[in-house]
């Protein structure tokens, strides 16, 4: 599921991108004085001067809106991840009712809560509950499975706040490549146009210079947008897991003490 989401927002940025917005929109032909050749851009033009930049414009365009997509796309899964309430209020509520022994208590709070230290918690828990009284388990064996049930736990829930980011991360390489190649394009172009004619040709040296600046300025939008969403969603990341082995070392310690008792 998660492929076919990811190749959909691909293919669609890109029909978006490339022919929505950089041929049908900022190619308009009533915005260039040569009408269908999309040259000629009129004076104050500023969509139609854009579309010079030529093709890998348009591929930036869609990179964008990529990027744009994946960041809403992190935002609403770090909000469910983060479940109902405040997550560390969560903790502190649980851990005062595992300390009190309240088993069914703390079940019934990661049950409300359903986040994902909420379901990290609720399976070392309900482990702990099935083998606590069993007497084929020793003190050590039973804070060994309890752990060995976080970590299959966690296995599932770090995938999930990970999911994407490398996404991010690759399109800010990639949008920083095609500016690059878009710029020397425009500038082979530009000194091509001079090199044919003998003379300065102010027109064709404009779509040649124009060609270069705007996938520099696209490259530079969706590298920088990129790699801010990718940096603010991997601190994010590391924080939750941070806050959730915080849970689950108090919560091994509790586990261990009430063996031992």
């Amino acid at each position: 599921m998660k492929n076919w989401f990811n190749l959909t927002v691909i293919i669609l940025s890109l029909i978006i991108g490339m022919w929505l917005i950089w041929w049908v929109i900022m190619g308009n032909p009533s915005g260039f004085i040569n009408g269908e050749l999309r040259t000629e851009p009129k004076p104050g033009a500023v969509l139609a001067t854009i579309h010079t930049g030529g093709p890998l414009v348009g591929i930036l365009i869609a990179l964008i809106i990529i990027s744009i997509t994946f960041v809403f796309e992190r935002l609403l899964s770090i909000k469910k991840a983060q479940g109902k309430g405040n997550p560390a209020i969560f903790i502190k509520n649980m851990i005062e009712k595992l300390k009190k022994g309240n088993l069914d208590e703390a079940l019934a709070e990661c049950d409300k809560q359903r986040g994902s230290v909420a379901n990290v918690m609720r399976s070392a828990i309900s482990r702990f509950k099935e083998i606590e009284n069993d007497p084929d388990y020793s003190a050590e064996k039973k804070i060994t499975e309890t752990q060995r049930a976080i970590d299959e736990a966690m296995n599932l829930e770090t995938p999930l706040l990970e999911k994407n980011l490398v996404i991010l991360s690759t399109v800010a390489s990639i949008a920083t490549m095609v500016g690059l190649l878009g710029t020397t394009i425009g500038m082979i172009r530009a000194f091509q146009a001079l090199a044919l004619s003998g003379t300065v040709s102010a027109t064709q040296l404009s779509i040649g210079i124009s060609e270069a600046l705007y996938n520099t300025a696209g490259g530079l939008i969706g590298a920088i947008l990129s790699i801010v969403a990718f940096n603010f969603f991997t601190t994010k990341v590391d924080n939750f897991v941070y806050m959730i082995d915080e849970a689950i070392l108090n919560v091994t310690q509790i586990f261990t003490i009430r063996t031992k008792h």
